[in-house]
């Protein structure tokens, strides 16, 4: 018996328990099956975690399986790219990477025993009228013309569709189950269809290729898996998925089908499908855009795989469908970038500096701390001088007591420097302030006035002459209501500030070496990372992962 009393316990684990404490099971063998066609996205984090946790809670292992049973949607950098995500998460697979492409042979030897035993059947139907024939919810479905051609027809049929003597949608091979079942899936379901498609895997060897509910199943006994873990529009399947296990000739043991509820998250679409339209209507850049919900999109953002482990544990496993709220994973984002980012300091939106009563054409270093917390990150050193760059939003000729930021005749201090006190300011003809002018009090690095004056306001800022210049995007949700995926049209829903790109920001100098995947924050903005992609050292290009505070519905 396992130790269950150190993790979080669920409907699956309680299955687990009690499957090894009466000798059902002597291990845990489970798999991940993603189908090769788009990149795996945050619910597939859901099955992720749940599959390979479970794997390694009980000591046990877990396949990784390319469900590649459809070549015309899949696509060889789909492979790559999944294995990179199981492998950011933290989680890797038992043995070598398997495919169900592998079991292709075995898969149409169980076909030709399912002939062979009058269960399984060559249908002419095409597709228009297997739909009339299915039925509907409330009435059965009609026998197709060739539910009843002998087992010897059938398998010199079968092997016509083997050699590639019918065309596309000529015919099928179907189960042969039960047209009146209550579950359309049991309404003798297509086991097999033609299609004439190089596949990434199996090249030319093939134009027969067979479904997914034929062929999960038996992957699943022939790699010994001992629970098959499925989300629950799987649920009717399960009835198929033991019906072939119950009615071929396999010696393995026997996996058991246990579903669970997906993860549905707020402002996101959750369909591979409709993601693919975003890539494919060009409203995203790709796949990887930061604003997708893929894990690579996230992963360019800035998102760590500590954060989206910690969000999937706080969601949970039960069988109860329901929209989880988009501000719990944010909360595991910031609290995680809290305590890791390194702190660094950038201006976005810049007007001028200049301290008058600081020597010209001279310079010091300041330092200040990687993180205002963790001593062992070290300090870093920013170059200070008379003029520097601060936001735009820092600085007002009058305000009120609530503005504690800069304004003409008050101090404030600038962030690991010095107490400032703005005099005046230049304006462009349109109005805008350009240029502010102030003075420091040299005393001040580092410590309080002499006199006791109290300065509540910190701002920060960059050297306006020792600085790096970047690309920064500015990143927020793709969607401007909750639920797009309820829309009629959800290009309708998009938010119009999913992307502001900011073409020229200055950051301090440190910055030229960011690492990719290194997420800094931005002092009194947010989160940032170099771009993974866009970024080059003649042009840096930074994405915002997510700001210091939900400002969302403010």
């Amino acid at each position: 018996m396992t130790d269950t009393e150190t993790r979080p316990s669920n409907f699956i684990r309680q299955i687990i328990d009690k499957d090894l404490d009466s000798g059902k099971h002597q291990s845990v063998q489970t798999r991940f099956p993603p189908e090769p066609n788009g990149y795996l996205h945050i619910g597939h984090a859901k099955a992720i975690c749940l599959n390979f946790g479970i794997a390694k809670d009980y000591k046990g292992a877990c396949n990784l399986r390319f469900d590649d049973t459809n070549p015309a949607k899949e696509d060889i950098d789909f492979v790559h790219s999944i294995q990179q995500d199981v492998n950011w998460l933290g989680f890797n697979w038992d043995g070598e990477v398997r495919y169900s492409s592998n079991y292709f042979d075995q898969l149409h030897q169980y076909a030709v025993e399912l002939i062979t035993k009058g269960k399984a059947f060559v249908c002419f139907l095409n597709a228009e009228q297997m739909r009339e024939y299915r039925g509907t919810l409330t009435e059965p479905g009609k026998a197709s013309p060739s539910r009843d051609t002998t087992p010897e027809e059938n398998l010199a049929l079968f092997e016509k569709m083997r050699n590639g003597e019918f065309k596309e949608g000529e015919c099928s091979l179907r189960a042969k189950i039960d047209m009146s079942s209550s579950f359309m899936c049991m309404r003798d379901p297509i086991l097999y269809r033609i299609r004439f498609i190089h596949h990434h895997q199996t090249g030319d060897k093939w134009c027969i290729y067979p479904m997914y509910d034929f062929t999960h199943c038996i992957s699943d006994a022939i790699e010994g898996i001992t629970h098959s873990l499925c989300t629950l529009e799987f649920q009717d399947n399960r009835r198929l998925y033991d019906w072939v296990l119950d009615n071929i000739t396999i010696e393995k043991s026997r996996p058991e089908q246990t579903e669970f509820s997906r993860l549905n998250l707020e402002y996101t679409l959750m369909s591979k499908r409709k993601l693919a339209l975003l890539v494919e209507t060009n409203v995203v850049s790709g796949w990887n855009d930061p604003r997708m919900p893929t894990l690579a999109g996230m992963r360019r953002r800035g998102f760590t795989p500590g954060a989206i482990v910690e969000f999937i544990s706080r969601v949970g496993v039960t069988k109860q469908e329901n929209m989880i709220e988009i501000g719990m994973l944010e909360v595991c984002v910031r609290d995680e970038l809290n305590e890791k980012a390194p702190r660094a300091m950038a201006v976005l939106d810049p007007i001028k500096l200049v301290i008058e009563n600081y020597p010209e054409g001279e310079s010091e270093i300041v330092t200040a701390p990687n993180h205002p917390n963790i001593e062992e990150m070290g300090k870093r050193e920013l170059p200070f001088g008379r003029e520097l760059y601060i936001e735009a939003e820092d600085f007002k000729e009058s305000a009120n007591k609530k503005f504690k930021r800069l304004v003409i005749d008050k101090e404030v201090r600038l962030r690991n420097a010095y107490v400032i006190k703005a005099e005046r300011c230049d304006k462009d003809a349109d109005g805008n302030v350009t240029t502010v002018y102030c003075t420091y009090d040299p005393e001040t690095l580092g410590k309080s006035p002499a006199d006791g004056r109290k300065v509540k306001g910190v701002i920060h800022w960059v050297s306006s002459t020792d600085n790096v210049e970047a690309e920064v995007r500015l990143y927020d949700r793709l969607f401007n209501v909750p639920n797009p995926a309820a829309e009629e049209d959800f290009n309708t829903v998009i938010n119009p500030e999913s992307l502001v790109v900011i073409k020229t920001a200055y950051l301090e100098k440190n910055l030229a070496d960011a690492k990719e995947e290194q997420v800094y924050q931005f002092e009194r903005i947010g989160y940032f990372c170099k771009d993974s992609v866009d970024s080059t050292p003649e042009q840096l290009v930074f994405n915002r992962t997510i700001g210091l505070r939900d400002t969302w519905d403010k």
